[in-house]
């Protein structure tokens, strides 16, 4: 299982999904007000746009937030200035991490990024230094009630490029240009998904355990919590009993 998806196993086992379910609307709000100043408020010819809505509503964000957002970003930001960039470290044990950030004020947020690394037993690198170990991909993650094979055929008649029997799900695996199109072509299909998203999926795995383990938990939490970073990815893998120790 990616790294990134392990952590959002942990996040709903600690239950602190509900807990931050503010956080994640803010971040939500500002990719969606974004997505529409980049690409145009018509989610049908804006792909992000499209995706960050589903995000929303994968959240049970209410309609009056997104619409408001949308229409933000299509009359402008109001004189903030949103930045995009990725910043790249390696966290506990030598995993590698990418923390995907939108702000306005760039000094402020790689201060608070680079301190975060520090105080979880990591650092921050140079762009570039762990990007190539990921790729970028279209995932959806499906519950292990839904029968493999006809997952597995429909997925890939729908333009998928793989399915993957995990320990707690099943997960299809797309280009990103096709993910929608798969996406729909599921839904279609009655294969209803438990998530969906563009994320980036690591090539290698970094096994942690113990002191490791627990300050990797640490870092991820951590840099979620920064209201400018958007998304964290990483190749950490901890087993579930390790993870069963530390809550």
């Amino acid at each position: 299982m990616s790294g990134h998806n392990k952590w959002s196993t942990i996040k709903h086992k600690k239950g602190a999904a509900d807990a931050k379910r503010g956080k994640v609307f803010t971040k939500i709000i500002k990719e969606i007000t974004v997505a529409a100043k980049l690409g145009g408020g018509d989610p049908d010819g804006n792909p992000r746009l499209r995706t960050a809505i589903d995000k929303a509503k994968a959240e049970n964000m209410p309609k009056d937030n997104v619409e408001r957002a949308i229409k933000k970003g299509v009359g402008g930001l109001e004189g903030t200035t949103y930045e995009e960039t990725t910043y790249e470290g390696y966290g506990p044990g030598g995993t590698a991490v990418l923390v995907e950030v939108m702000t306005d004020n760039r000094n402020r947020t790689v201060s608070d990024v680079r301190s975060t690394f520090t105080k979880c037993n990591g650092n921050m690198g140079e762009s570039g230094c762990v990007s190539w170990l990921f790729d970028k991909k279209g995932l959806l993650v499906f519950p292990k009630t839904i029968d493999f094979d006809k997952l597995f055929e429909a997925s890939i008649e729908a333009g998928a490029d793989d399915v993957v029997d995990e320990e707690e799900q099943y997960e299809v695996l797309t280009d990103p240009t096709a993910f929608h199109q798969v996406k729909t072509a599921l839904e279609a299909a009655g294969f209803k998904s438990e998530s969906a998203e563009i994320t980036m999926i690591p090539q290698t795995m970094v096994k942690l355990e113990g002191k490791n383990a627990e300050n990797m938990l640490k870092l991820m939490d951590r840099l979620e919590d920064n209201d400018d970073v958007q998304n964290v990815y990483a190749n950490f893998d901890i087993s579930m009993e390790e993870m069963e120790k530390m809550m």
